[in-house]
């Protein structure tokens, strides 16, 4: 078993390296409009934006989600029928001459991506819990001038078409191999995720910082719930690759589109310091985290019925009787293309701790 990688340096409102219905997943956080931070590269993308952030506010806000849904079309041109489109988003509150409003960014990605034909499913709240307590908005303790401190974003999830099918008894299979447990199924589809925000802080050629939350566990909790291994997940906006980083360790398939050319160096370091070993002891730890789980369970004299023969544990349902975990094998890069090679085990015995193998090539 093996994956490929790819990245490309340039604006995702035109991704002409990915074809038609190639994609079966698309993960991804935008920047957000009319948060400051991101103003020079939303002006970037039209230059009326930054003239009328200080006079007509209402229009640039509207100008800047044109420019995102120029992206969401080309995300439902590549993705499959049946394919999943997640997106991670913050509302916006800001003060612009002395008027104080909030902009709703989630509900006008939702009406765009839904206008383009995508189907709209239930969301997740993300409550990040990254606001000190002492943190207020507006008049401190004085009543009828505070304002409510935003503490969570949103996560979209919108489907193409009709459900994904899987017809021959093959295509059942490897989809029971990707299964996610029973526990782990509790906690991620639960409409709001207490996940700490991850706060980087970035200098770009000494000449621009900026900052990002988009922890690790987000895609991979996504990757997991809407794509099995083998298929192919993009992130039309990669930053420092954390789309692909998650894609990598899950067994599947990944391209990334980052406009900001400065930012491909950053991502590269990232996945060339992958460490194997880390990134199986991870994957171990999630086994040993599901056989705590039965053992706890038992332990309260409740039943745990089903059993999974290709990792030798109990499970609790029959659809989690084929899960299959894979450790990673090997990383490689070709240096003409550009593109990362992941090498997998084909049967890992998640009884025994992993084996310590070779890191990163170049080919």
């Amino acid at each position: 078993m093996y994956t490929t990688h790819n990245l490309y340096v340039g604006a995702s409102q035109n991704m002409l390296h990915t074809e038609d219905s190639s994609i079966d997943l698309v993960v991804t956080s935008p920047p957000y409009p009319m948060i400051e931070m991101w103003d020079e590269i939303m002006g970037k993308q039209n230059s009326k934006i930054l003239t009328f952030l200080q006079t007509e506010p209402d229009s640039a806000f509207e100008l800047m989600h044109e420019e995102l849904d120029k992206v969401w079309q080309e995300c439902f041109r590549v993705i499959k029928p049946g394919g999943f489109l997640c997106i991670n988003i913050g509302d916006a509150t800001r003060t612009i001459n002395g008027n104080f409003k909030l902009y709703n960014n989630h509900s006008r990605i939702s009406k765009a991506c839904m206008d383009m034909g995508f189907i709209g499913l239930p969301n997740i709240i993300w409550r990040k819990q990254t606001n000190a307590p002492n943190k207020f908005m507006g008049s401190g303790m004085l009543p009828c001038g505070a304002y409510v401190t935003l503490e969570h974003e949103w996560i979209l999830i919108f489907r193409k078409g009709e459900k994904r099918e899987f017809k021959t008894s093959e295509a059942k299979l490897d989809r029971m191999k990707s299964s996610f447990f029973w526990e782990e199924r509790n906690i991620w589809f639960s409409d709001i995720w207490e996940v700490k925000g991850t706060k980087q802080k970035l200098q770009i050629n000494s000449s621009r910082e900026r900052s990002a939350a988009f922890p690790f566990e987000i895609p991979y909790r996504l990757i997991n719930m809407f794509s099995q291994k083998g298929d192919t997940v993009l992130d039309p906006f990669l930053g420092t690759g954390t789309t692909m980083q998650a894609a990598i360790l899950l067994g599947r398939n990944s391209y990334g589109y980052e406009i900001d050319a400065n930012f491909e160096s950053i991502i590269r370091d990232n996945i060339n310091a992958i460490n194997i070993d880390s990134c199986n002891n991870f994957i171990k730890q999630r086994f040993d985290a599901h056989t705590d789980f039965v053992k706890s369970r038992i332990a309260q004299g409740k039943e745990v019925k089903h059993y999974n023969s290709v990792m030798n544990v109990a499970v609790m349902t029959k659809q989690e009787e084929e899960i299959e975990f894979n450790y990673l094998d090997g990383i490689s890069l070709d240096a003409q293309s550009g593109e990362y090679s992941i090498s997998y085990e084909e049967h890992s015995n998640m009884l025994e701790t992993p084996s310590t193998i070779r890191l990163f090539a170049n080919v």
